[in-house]
């Protein structure tokens, strides 16, 4: 283009130019008047950004022509958009007669690839997968497809990515997901590691040059699903279940069972016998009052022939022939409950201390059935419990402090013989919390039925 002295060309030769390079481009300016001419240059357009010219003016003598050189310098950016680019360039004479001059022409911006990948977390741990991330930034210029895989350094873990392809435009980021799954599960034990790596392929188009894929390094640790404190819990568990057996056994038991045989006293015997006498008699004297009716009502039953009652079942129950009744412990009737206790007390060095338990009445048999033996102090020695027959029981007074003995087959004891309970002191005990006391001192409680013994006539 001309002005009225000044005029100016670009080379009209091809330019392209890779982002983040740097290329060149010629002017001629030609001073056509008759004075000295003075121009500058201002670069206009989209690449005026990164577009310099040197040098930035030139004075020309009439008739004379000056060189210039437009440099191209892209930024390697994701905002420097390939493709074909408008140039323009200003040629402004600093005299006032000239006209500014504005040169025009297409800049090629070549396209060009950059990727970055991260793995997050780079390692993972669970009994049951692992979970990441793989970030991939697109640093380049155009819109960028990948494609994702992994591999594992052994078969015993399965990776799978989701999506498996990603479009990431310039300048932007996306996020995949990469789960790793054990092929077996781990129920216990030492963690496992699995190694795997994360690949990042970009797909660049025609006449770029292949891209080298992205390799991320990544580890899953798969835990065992059992964790390690179960066992120790258990074992735990167990021991607390144990002592609280033994603190039942040690402290509560004994002092329930106590509880309980102190409420059996000879009164409390006693009484449950006259109630079960009342109860008897009563049952009977019902028996024979309903013979009666029956007896007289005549009806031509065996029953109230001989005075018997018919019972829910049908059947008949007889009283006595006299119209008398057995009483509990007579020739013929129940055995009735009866109970004895006794307390012993002997000194160290002493002797053995011996005192009768029970007698049994003449005319009478005793089934001993419960023995309880009682060592509240904690006194050491040895407890003899004796029959006319014999030793019943021979004990440590140091291996116990109560111990009840139960007999399905009663002890049988004649009558007139005697239960005695013997005890010989080594060393008396002495109660927590208490005063240390004298002498040994143990109870002895006995449990049984009393019947009449059978006369031969």
């Amino acid at each position: 283009m001309r002005g009225m002295s000044v005029s100016a060309s670009l080379d009209e030769s091809s330019v392209v130019v890779e982002p983040g390079g740097e290329a060149e481009l010629p002017v001629q300016v030609l001073n056509s008047g008759t004075t000295v001419e003075e121009c500058r240059f201002e670069v206009v357009g989209p690449c005026a950004d990164w577009t310099t010219v040197e040098p930035e003016t030139l004075s020309l003598y009439p008739g004379a022509t000056g060189a210039a050189i437009v440099k191209l310098r892209p930024p390697r950016s994701p905002r420097t958009a390939p493709g074909e680019i408008p140039l323009g360039l200003r040629v402004v004479p600093t005299s006032e007669h000239s006209e500014t001059t504005v040169l025009e022409r297409g800049v090629t911006v070549r396209p060009f690839t950059e990727v970055t990948s991260e793995l997050v977390p780079r390692g993972s741990n669970s009994a049951w997968r692992g979970r990441h991330k793989v970030a991939v930034d697109n640093r380049g210029n155009t819109p960028l497809p990948v494609a994702l895989s992994a591999r594992g350094a052994t078969e015993r873990a399965k990776m799978a990515f989701e999506p498996t392809e990603l479009t990431v435009p310039p300048g932007e980021a996306k996020f995949a997901t990469l789960r790793v799954r054990p092929t077996q599960r781990l129920w216990r034990g030492t963690p496992i590691t699995h190694p795997f790596q994360a690949v990042v392929t970009p797909r660049t188009g025609e006449g770029q040059d292949p891209y080298e894929p992205v390799v991320l390094d990544g580890t899953y640790e798969q835990q065992a699903i059992l964790p390690r404190w179960l066992p120790r819990a258990l074992a735990a568990a167990v021991l607390v279940a144990a002592l609280l057996v033994g603190l039942w056994y040690a402290l509560l038991r004994p002092t329930v069972r106590s509880a309980a045989r102190e409420a059996i006293t000879p009164q409390a015997v006693e009484s449950a016998v006259k109630q079960g006498d009342k109860e008897s008699g009563g049952v009977q004297d019902g028996q024979q009052g309903g013979g009666r009716q029956g007896a007289s009502g005549g009806g031509g039953q065996e029953g109230g022939q001989d005075g018997g009652s018919t019972g829910p079942g049908g059947g008949r129950s007889r009283a006595p022939s006299d119209g008398s009744h057995a009483e509990p412990g007579e020739p013929g009737g129940p055995a009735a409950p009866t109970s004895a206790r006794v307390q012993v007390r002997d000194a160290v060095g002493g002797g053995a201390a011996e005192r009768t338990a029970y007698t049994v009445p003449d005319g009478k048999s005793f089934e001993l059935t419960d023995i309880v033996v009682q060592n509240p102090q904690g006194d050491a020695g040895t407890l003899v419990i004796s029959s006319d027959d014999g030793q019943l029981l021979n004990l440590a007074l140091e291996n116990f402090r109560d111990s009840d003995y139960h007999f399905v087959t009663p002890i049988q004891v004649a009558a007139k013989g005697k239960v005695t309970i013997s005890v010989s002191c080594r060393e008396v005990g002495r109660p927590v919390k208490a005063p240390a006391p004298s002498q040994c001192s143990e109870s002895l409680f006995l449990g049984g039925k009393i019947s009449a013994t059978k006369s031969n006539g």
